[in-house]
């Protein structure tokens, strides 16, 4: 079964921000996308579940991108097993921010 993508508008409003900033995110992001679905919880310290249901685990990784040399990007997305879906919630640089916004997430996880 193949794996289903959806994104916030808050994540696109971000990804549309960072990929005039940096010109390889959507090529990037379609490569961890491929990745993800084989893999939705990684396969390496790169991926941390922030918070699991019985539904959705909400996972934070790394995105490597090309243009910084480095896996500065996070990426923070929820997993529907069950479903095949994946959702994402976030995106931000590492340098500009140090957390993931648990308030987005909380509300995220009270609607689903």
């Amino acid at each position: 079964m193949k794996m289903n993508f959806n994104c916030l508008p808050e994540f696109q409003k971000e990804f549309k921000h960072l990929s005039k900033k940096y010109k390889s995110l959507s090529e990037d992001l379609q490569e961890f996308c491929n990745v993800v679905s084989v893999v939705p919880f990684g396969t390496s310290k790169h991926f941390m579940v922030i918070t699991q249901t019985e539904t959705v685990a909400i996972i934070k990784a790394r995105l490597f991108c090309r243009y910084l040399k480095g896996s500065s990007l996070r990426i923070v997305f929820a997993y529907f097993e069950g479903k095949k879906k994946i959702e994402f919630l976030e995106l931000y640089f590492k340098g500009e921010k140090e957390n993931e916004n648990s308030k987005r997430i909380q509300e995220y996880l009270n609607h689903c």
